[in-house]
């Protein structure tokens, strides 16, 4: 298996205009660069227990959080490369671990009782963490097209632009092409800023002379409080 990773940094949230949006773009023309893959969408499926524990007890704002989930950076096809992803906080550091393996594989290791179907530390953490939490299945899907940049003389800082956030909670699969149901209101995007230490200070600027201010934002639990909503809506007609 290839292209294991391991991320730890903060991750800062903005919700932003197209205008705020344009505005920033022009700020960071002097100091970041796109990303190689310019912009991609990509796609999750997040795992969960049938009571929704893992985005429950996150929205409950823990010292410590923890989640599950499967990436593609667009549509597969069975055989094409996904990434199984464990994603802790721990005092607003995010600590993400990955492993990457054909669609099917991914799909068959998580939906069976098997232990130690992943080589190396990674995949002992996420064995772990998928007997620690039972009867753990896809829950919600969660797509979005991005548009990332890096810092010309730093690597490890990045900013990222999501629009047109969807999200379902059936046709579970990363062979299935996106759609669903829109997160952000109209024209309004989600700038997130990656670091492994402090915000430069152009970008502090321009976010505090245009009264940007950062937010806590979870597109897996945005997703969850429409369920609920959608499910007490129901059980009230």
């Amino acid at each position: 298996m290839k292209d294991n990773s391991i991320f730890e940094r903060y991750e800062i949230k903005y919700l932003v205009t197209n205008r705020q949006r344009n505005i920033i773009m022009r700020a960071m023309q002097q100091h970041m660069k796109p990303d190689d893959f310019g912009k991609s969408t990509i796609c999750n499926i997040y795992y969960d227990t049938p009571d929704f524990y893992l985005i429950r007890h996150s929205l409950d704002k823990p010292v410590y959080k923890e989640k599950l989930r499967v990436r593609s950076y667009g549509t597969v096809t069975s055989g094409g490369k996904v990434f199984v992803e464990l994603k802790k906080k721990y005092r607003s550091v995010v600590y993400k671990r990955r492993i990457s393996l054909p669609e099917r594989e991914a799909a068959f290791y998580l939906g069976s009782d098997l232990r130690g179907g992943l080589e190396g530390q990674i995949g002992s953490e996420i064995d772990y963490f998928r007997f620690y939490y039972r009867d753990l299945a896809p829950r919600v899907y969660i797509s979005y097209d991005r548009e990332a940049f890096y810092d010309r003389e730093d690597d490890s800082f990045r900013m990222t632009f999501d629009e047109n956030i969807m999200w379902r909670d059936y046709d579970l699969s990363l062979t299935k092409a996106p759609y669903g149901r829109l997160i952000l209101p109209p024209n309004t995007s989600l700038l997130e800023v990656k670091t492994s230490g402090g915000i430069p200070l152009w970008l502090t600027s321009v976010l505090s002379e245009n009264k940007i201010f950062k937010t806590s934002f979870s597109k897996y639990g945005r997703a969850y409080e429409a369920i609920t909503k959608n499910s007490v809506s129901c059980a009230a007609v």
